[in-house]
């Protein structure tokens, strides 16, 4: 397995009423969540990990930097990506977007960090 940077991650997404800032409470009008867009970029990390982790390592979240700049209405579709920027020991940094057909929607980084997952899961208890 091997993680180096340039790794890519993508997915799409087309807004329904469940993504908005109504329905998850963060805003008073039916547009794209900041919230839905934090986790699109999220995903689109983890894809571009896919069979790059050895078997007992997983990602978890550390820090998102994100700018939400242009809404997004119900029924239209946006795109999310992810590029592995960096590598600092275990934390993986990615620059991500997120953008519809009218272009940019929301630029960031999001920071992850692998971790051993029983180990990890131990400190739950």
């Amino acid at each position: 397995m091997s993680i180096t940077p340039g790794l890519r991650g993508e997915l799409e997404l087309t807004v329904s009423n469940d993504d908005t800032a109504l329905a998850h409470r963060t805003g008073a009008v039916a547009v794209l969540a900041t919230p839905v867009v934090i986790a699109l970029c999220e995903e689109a990390a983890i894809l571009a990990l896919n069979g790059a982790l050895e078997a007992e390592e997983t990602t978890v979240s550390s820090r998102v930097e994100l700018s939400h700049i242009t809404p997004v209405a119900v029924g239209a579709t946006v795109t999310a990506g992810a590029v592995l920027e960096r590598i600092e020991g275990r934390r993986l940094i990615f620059a991500v977007s997120v953008d519809d057909a009218r272009g940019l929607v929301a630029a960031g980084r999001v920071t992850r960090v692998i971790v051993e997952t029983e180990r990890f899961m131990k400190k739950t208890l």
